[in-house]
């Protein structure tokens, strides 16, 4: 063995190695500032990584190729050519709307406003859940449904029993399961549903890991689509916390709507978009049995439905807030559970308050991720000082997300406000331009605000700022 040993050294000395290890580390190190810098992801967000690599960087740029890709050129391509064939009749012309708001989600890889649509809120989970159940059992052709929880739970468990019963009576069911928020769920909880004869998608198992994209990407939307005419929107996921058929004390507050209309079918191709993914079908196959056939339904609202993340090229979501910010005149209203904001958007909430604009932001007093709620202090304070409120809803866990800006727009939909749902994670929020409908929610914003206490500054304690500091570092790659 040690004449082995020996023999070894002499063919490959020490020195070799030790060179060839910095050349290895080297070029990965060139690869991954290569790949950051082309992800064009938030400041935040890269100087995370950067400290991740620098300080373990034969972990780090491993796990930033497991964790941190941001976009799926494929899926991009597909998605984009799944978008131009969308109807030009259920177009509205963008005079008719917030221009500037509109134009910039378009030309950032978002869908264009449609007109003829007609939008109903779901206030509770009481609503929300009798209105699927309602839908599942009216629908006459197919069943679409995405989510990122399905809880094993008894809301779960009745919606899985209505989808297998009308898988068996021939209607086409599909249901799509983020494979991490549904990791308890997603396997024998739904064979109902397979043996019936449904179908049940699995979103980007993280094992077995495949090459398909990174799998840091989640999706977050929730939507369901009936007949390709009537959809589901909003933050709630299937699970006894967000929706069921009797109030629960502990439930979630949250916000969703029903659409019907050219909106919805728009909200249909999205879903459509997904499916082709995960089940690598043509999104032909899957949009031919998706329709009832016929003309959308008539409606007045005019909606632009907004599908972000890595299927799209650009950033719609984080770039149609932004210009909804800036363009404010008199009122900004956020509604979300986390509040972890990148420069731009906490700089364009600084200078609207400091111009005397009314930026009021609403979140839990507690949620249910504490990091998140240590991470977003340094945000609020800046707000705070800089002449915006910060209300605390006190009445449990607020889930919802909402944006009013004046009475000209509003958003509501999936994505949070923070890094992951703006740079990362599969969304999908709706725009409503018309004002009756951006007149429902700011009401709905105002019954919010009710039980809410404003947030007063407090002497921080040397603890509390090391966790805020800590907290503050992960946010970015939570």
């Amino acid at each position: 063995m040690h004449a082995a040993s020996q023999f070894i050294d002499r063919i490959v000395p020490g020195g070799f190695l030790a060179h060839l290890s910095t050349i290895v580390g080297f070029l990965l190190a060139l690869f991954f500032f290569a790949r950051l810098m082309s992800e064009r992801r938030a400041p935040a967000n890269t100087f995370a990584w950067l400290l991740v690599v620098i300080f373990v960087p034969w972990l780090g740029v491993p796990l930033y190729l497991i964790l941190g890709g941001r976009k799926l050129r494929r899926l991009v391509k597909d998605k984009k050519a799944l978008s131009a064939d969308l109807p030009a009749m259920c177009q509205t012309d963008v005079s008719h709307v917030c221009a500037p708001v509109a134009k910039t989600v378009q030309g950032a890889g978002g869908f264009a406003p449609v007109g003829g649509t007609r939008v109903r809120f779901l206030l509770t989970g009481e609503e929300d859940f009798a209105e699927l159940e309602r839908q599942i059992l009216a629908a006459k052709h197919s069943i679409h449904i995405a989510t990122f929880i399905l809880g094993r739970d008894a809301t779960g468990r009745r919606i899985v029993e209505l989808l297998a019963r009308r898988a068996k009576e021939g209607i086409k069911v599909r249901f799509l399961l983020d494979a991490v928020g549904c990791l308890f769920s997603s396997r024998g909880f739904v064979d109902p549903i397979r043996r019936a004869g449904g179908e049940v998608g699995r979103f980007m198992p993280v094992l077995p890991f495949t090459s398909r994209g990174s799998a840091n990407l989640r999706s977050h939307r929730k939507i369901a689509i009936f007949d390709g005419t009537t959809a589901l929107v909003g933050g709630r996921n299937i699970a006894v916390e967000y929706m069921g058929p009797t109030p629960m004390p502990k439930r979630w507050r949250d916000f969703g709507a029903v659409i019907e209309g050219p909106g919805a079918v728009v909200l249909g191709e999205v879903f459509i978009a997904d499916w082709s993914f995960v089940t690598r079908r043509p999104p032909e196959a899957v949009a031919s049995d998706a329709h009832a056939g016929g003309a959308p339904v008539s409606g007045t609202a005019e909606v632009q439905v907004v599908a972000s993340g890595p299927d799209v090229p650009g950033d719609p979501l984080y770039e149609g807030i932004v210009a909804m910010i800036q363009q404010a005149e008199r009122d900004i209203w956020i509604v979300t559970p986390y509040f972890i904001p990148d420069e731009v958007l906490l700089r364009s909430m600084i200078v609207k308050a400091r111009a005397g604009c009314n930026v009021t932001l609403i979140v839990p007093a507690q949620s249910n991720h504490p990091v998140t709620d240590f991470a977003r202090r340094k945000f609020t304070r800046e707000l705070r000082r800089a002449g915006g409120t910060i209300l605390l809803y006190t009445g449990g866990m607020i889930h919802a997300k909402a944006i009013v800006v004046d009475d000209r727009v509003a958003l509501f939909g999936s994505p949070n406000f923070d890094l992951r749902s703006l740079f990362v994670n599969f969304e999908v929020g709706v725009l409503v331009y018309t004002p009756q409908e951006i007149a429902a929610v700011s009401a709905w914003v105002e019954d919010v605000r009710k039980l809410c206490v404003v947030a007063t500054e407090k002497k921080r304690r040397i603890t509390s700022t090391i966790a805020e500091e800590l907290c503050g570092l992960m946010a970015p790659l939570l």
